[in-house]
Order: structure tokens, then sequence, then C-alpha cells
């Protein structure tokens, strides 16, 4: 499998840079995109907004980090034009039979969440916490094309009502997280903050265990 995540735009809301903002011990966006690890081959990360930093951080994270999948970094000259034209672009990378789409300040997800995505079969599979659709999506190559076939003035819902969904109900609130805003950031900080202490609990627990 493959991933797009989405890097494109102006971050207007956040009043900064939002995909390179400190969270955890990871950016937003490498918290976003480590989530693939294991899952995907490829991750197809489409920039445009200050696309030299996406790319500074890209360079960066594939310098200090090994994963088991690829990070492709791809510059949408048209992403001024909607974030539909950056999916387009990120479909164009695509080879495999399915894939999965996400924004990038989306870092919350967890990963057995996205596993479960892997292996559900549908054209269009969406995760659902309390019945509220989310994201990662995941779509299969026939979609895909149909993307490719659809004017950029259009978008991504109108592609994906042409097919039946599949949602999966799932125990994860950050598949409706997204870090539009001031507030949504230190919401994520606290989370993380949060997984942070419990896997510090759970890892003592385990010593007293082993003793």
């Amino acid at each position: 499998m493959e991933a797009i995540v989405l890097s494109a735009g102006y971050s207007s809301r956040a009043n900064a840079f939002k995909m390179t903002l400190p969270l955890g011990k990871m950016s937003i966006l490498e918290q976003t995109i480590s989530k693939f690890e294991g899952i995907c081959v490829r991750v197809i990360v489409v920039a445009g907004y200050q696309a030299e930093i996406i790319q500074e951080e890209i360079n960066k994270i594939n310098n200090e980090k090994t994963y088991s999948f690829q990070i492709k970094f791809v510059y949408n000259e048209n992403f001024n034009q909607g974030m539909f034209t950056s999916i387009q672009k990120g479909c164009t990378e695509v080879n495999a039979a399915d894939f999965f789409i996400t924004p990038g300040d989306c870092p919350l997800v967890k990963k057995e969440t996205l596993q479960l995505l892997a292996a559900h079969k549908g054209n269009v599979v969406i995760p659902s916490f309390q019945f509220k659709g989310g994201h990662p999506i995941k779509l299969s190559k026939p979609v895909k094309q149909k993307i490719l076939e659809t004017k950029t003035d259009s978008n991504l819902r109108v592609v994906l009502n042409g097919y039946q969904k599949e949602y999966l109900n799932v125990d994860d609130p950050g598949v409706l997280v997204d870090v539009d805003t001031p507030e949504d950031y230190q919401k994520a900080i606290d989370e993380i903050q949060r997984e942070i202490q419990r896997d510090g609990s759970l890892g003592q627990s385990r010593q007293k265990a082993d003793q």
C-alpha cells in the first residue's frame, strides 16, 4: 500500500506553518507520516505553499530516522487552485492497488486504526468515530483513476459520491482531529503528553511484572 499526505495548504488559521510545529519528539507532519510504518511501502507528501520547508522537513526525517517506507516529496504547482489539485497530484504518483489519503495535520490517528483500514475491503473505506467520518480514507485503483479523470475545479466528495462507502467504526477519536487552530495544537500537545505518560506507566508495570 501507499499513502498520500496532503501538506500544500496555507495554515491560515494556525497562526504558524503548522506542519513543522513540534509535537512530542516529532513534528506534526512526521507524527502523521510515522503511523504508516509497517503498513505502506511509500508515503507521498504533496507540498505547495512554502514547499521548501516541507522538503527540508522530509530531508531531516530521512537523515535522522529509518522508516520501512520511502518518503516521496512532490510539489503541486497548482496548490492555490484548491486541495483537489493536490489530491490529483498525489494520485499521479500512486502505483499500489490501494492507498490512503490524509491531511498532513492529522497526527493523532492510532496505527491500529490504519491496520484495520488496510485489512478492510472496499473502493472507499472511511474510519468513523461515534458515527462521524474521519481520516485517513482508503481508496482503490478505480477510484484513483476517476480522481485523475475529474476536472480540477471539482472535489473529492463529488468523486466519492459515485461509490459505495464502507464506514469502519473505530475506537479512535484521533480520526476526527486535525490541527487547524492554536487551540487544536494545544489539545494535540496535551494528548501526546498523555500518551507518553500512559506508555511510561505501562513500561513500569511490565518491569515490575518481569521482576
